[in-house]
């Protein structure tokens, strides 16, 4: 099962190749943009209309470079990372340009797998829990809500 940390880790180090990171840092530099995107998604998540914030922006259906969740990644990245590493201005600016291209590499990652035609919340989760192409579940042992619960716990517990 691909997590959502393993990723968004993908997704950094796909993006992370334009730019020229020292190697003595580098570890921590990738790891610091996967740590914050995964914060950002996690803190969003937890607010008011949090979950469907995400769910817009990984789908594809909202503005990733004035997302909230953009936003706070940088914010944590920059306070986290970049000020403690001091890499410097124009390092710090190539790395932080690089979360919006990141998120929205990530909406690439998520296709129709339950084949209703559409990309929606259950598409994500089975993506999410490595599942091809898959009927929606509606039992009562626990189906769709089961599994969402599951799976979204699983995530933001992982950090």
């Amino acid at each position: 099962m691909a997590s959502l940390s393993d990723l968004i880790l993908q997704q950094v180090k796909s993006a992370a190749g334009s730019v020229d990171i020292p190697s003595n840092v580098q570890n921590e530099v990738l790891g610091g943009l996967a740590d914050s995107i995964f914060g950002s998604l996690k803190q969003t998540a937890v607010q008011p209309g949090g979950i469907d914030l995400i769910k817009n922006l990984l789908k594809g259906k909202s503005d990733v470079a004035s997302s909230p969740v953009t936003s706070l990644a940088t914010k944590l990245f920059s306070t986290n990372i970049l000020k403690k590493l001091g890499l410097g201005s124009v390092l710090g600016a190539a790395l932080t340009g690089l979360i919006p291209k990141i998120l929205g590499g990530m909406s690439n990652i998520f296709t129709d797998k339950d084949g209703d035609g559409d990309v929606d919340l259950n598409d994500i989760l089975l993506t999410l829990a490595g599942a091809g192409t898959a009927k929606k579940q509606t039992s009562a042992g626990g189906g769709l809500l089961g599994a969402a619960t599951s799976i979204l716990g699983g995530l933001l517990k992982k950090r």
